[in-house]
């Protein structure tokens, strides 16, 4: 078997910078004996942010640099001089990833949007200098403070494809067949169970120019919730996809019965995919007949469905014209699985983390947020 570049599940550690310490340091120059505190603050340590970038259609960049660590902060100097930043590190994903912490699986963020920023880790404040600790009564402050320390976590990166139809069926129900006859895809097909291992995508042209996409994923079978063939490795890449098209051979014996088992294993796997809108597509109907194919129209379920044959070319028109009357819909958008977080738990963007660094930076203001200073070791500080 070939390998795959398609990573979509990776770990990796993230570690950010930490803080630089404030200087303590004291003016010096001819003919000024008593210069008094002059000591900078330190640089903020570098942040670890998490960026979409559309030119990235998988994670396997990140498959063997799974350590991510951000730049500390310089000490502040004198002539109330400030420390040096830490470098940022910025993780470029796929439009469509799922970060999660690694320890306790809380749901961290989500980016869909090319170019959207969300903070995984925050770099330490720098240290505040001694020239803030100068007070009528303590004129020569000898203590100054330091900077925050580093924050690490492990984090597991999901990608989640983005699609505007996902295909459901069971191995060998003609998925990778229609997606390679519609689209310019070259899935790989073959006559056995299991021919698709990763999501392939297409795109698909309609008339007058327009076009969406389609996305196969690996064949699911009864029991896959339970880990049974593939398991669910893969169905978390059909969350994001407005329509469900399933595509179930004409020759199986009993197409309602099929499509129920495919039907619950979506809702074993997660429950919110039923309120998906759900289309099905009879494949292989060139080896049925006219009179067969009105019987089988009165046994199949309750949902709108489509006789085709992806080899003739046989009822394609007909599902591209279903499909795209479906998308248009606007009760079928495409909604972001539910991810269960914290009461009161807003996760910032990286702007709103930026504006708040900046409301920080007044010492009064911020007071409260740091230790008292007067019970420093000044031995221990710079």
């Amino acid at each position: 078997m070939a390998e795959t570049n398609f990573v979509d599940y990776v770990k990796i550690f993230c570690r950010s910078g930490k803080g630089g310490p404030g200087s303590s340091h004291f003016h010096r120059e001819k003919f000024v004996p008593k210069g008094g505190p002059d000591g900078g603050d330190g640089g903020r340590g570098g942040h670890i942010i998490m960026r979409a970038n559309k030119n990235y259609w998988t994670l396997i960049h990140l498959k063997y640099a799974r350590h991510i660590f951000a730049g500390d902060g310089e000490s502040g100097s004198s002539s109330r001089s400030f420390g040096k930043e830490g470098e940022d590190r910025v993780i470029e994903v796929p439009c469509g990833t799922v970060a999660h912490d690694a320890e306790t699986g809380e749901f961290i963020c989500d980016v869909t949007e090319d170019g959207q920023e969300v903070f995984l880790l925050q770099g330490g404040r720098g240290g505040l200098g001694n020239w803030h600790f100068r007070t009528a009564t303590n004129q020569t402050p000898r203590y100054a403070q330091p900077g925050e320390p580093r924050v690490e976590r492990a984090v597991i990166l999901e990608l989640k494809v983005l699609a505007d139809v996902g295909l459901v069926g069971f191995p060998n129900a003609g998925k990778s067949t229609l997606l390679a006859a519609i689209t310019a895809a070259k899935p790989e097909i073959a006559n056995y169970p299991f021919t698709t291992l990763v999501p392939n995508l297409g795109i698909v042209p309609y008339r007058d120019n327009k076009s969406f996409v389609m996305a196969d994923i690996p064949g699911i079978i009864e029991g896959a919730h339970e880990g049974k063939g593939l398991g669910l490795r893969f169905l978390r890449h059909i969350e994001r996809n407005a329509i469900l098209l399933f595509m179930i051979p004409g020759d199986t014996k009993d197409i309602t019965e099929e499509y129920t088992i495919l039907l619950n294993e979506l809702k074993q796997f997660n429950p919110e995919l039923l309120d998906k809108q759900r289309l099905l597509a009879v494949t292989k109907s060139d080896l049925l007949d006219e009179e067969l194919i009105e019987a089988l129209k009165a046994e199949l379920p309750d949902v709108k469905f489509v006789f085709i044959s992806a080899v003739s070319g046989y009822g394609i028109p007909e599902l591209k014209d279903m499909i795209w009357e479906e998308l248009n819909d606007e009760a079928n958008r495409v909604m972001t699985m539910t991810h269960h977080l914290p009461d009161n738990v807003i996760l910032p963007s990286a702007q709103e983390a930026v504006e708040e660094e900046v409301a920080c930076t007044d010492y009064e203001e911020d007071e409260e947020n740091f230790e008292d200073f007067e019970n420093f070791d000044p031995d221990t500080i710079r």
